[in-house]
């Protein structure tokens, strides 16, 4: 039996893929991620924008003895309702945005701001740190969860 290959016995084919288009791709790769990173740490993205606010509503948040979660008109201090059980997303949300008044030193006694926009987004602002949520991030239930106390009335 004999062999038509012409390369030694033993020797393997050089690489045919050139060296300069791998580096090419990771040098695209490396910006993109860069670029991403710098557009979401300075937030001026387009997403990052906000739309025209249709409803604008400051609401309070106090934990009670008996392990509800008591929210308040932020203006009047009107009560609108007690939540009870582990209602995990609206604890969630607030658990982010208190870490930070925490860290900060600031107390539970500035409201947050809940805001309904024309594009059908709802975020939850903390104007005395600047963080925000963007709930409809988490789907369409978690943002009904808020968005029901832009309507409440005072009980």
């Amino acid at each position: 039996m004999s062999s038509l290959s012409l390369a030694p016995k033993g020797a393997t084919a050089p690489d045919s893929f050139p060296r300069w288009a791998l580096l090419c791709a990771g040098g695209i790769l490396a910006f993109s991620l860069i670029s991403v990173g710098l557009v979401r740490i300075t937030g001026n993205g387009p997403d990052q924008r906000a739309a025209a606010p249709t409803v604008q509503r400051a609401l309070l948040f106090q934990d009670q003895k008996d392990g509800g979660v008591l929210v308040a008109d932020g203006l009047t201090g009107e009560k609108l309702t007690v939540l009870y059980g582990e209602q995990g997303f609206v604890r969630g949300a607030l658990r982010a945005l208190t870490r930070e008044r925490h860290a900060r030193g600031i107390g539970s006694s500035q409201p947050f701001d809940l805001v309904a926009r024309v594009d059908g987004r709802v975020t939850l602002m903390d104007p005395s740190t600047g963080q925000r949520v963007d709930l409809e991030s988490f789907g369409p239930t978690n943002t009904a969860e808020f968005a029901r106390f832009l309507a409440m009335q005072p009980e």
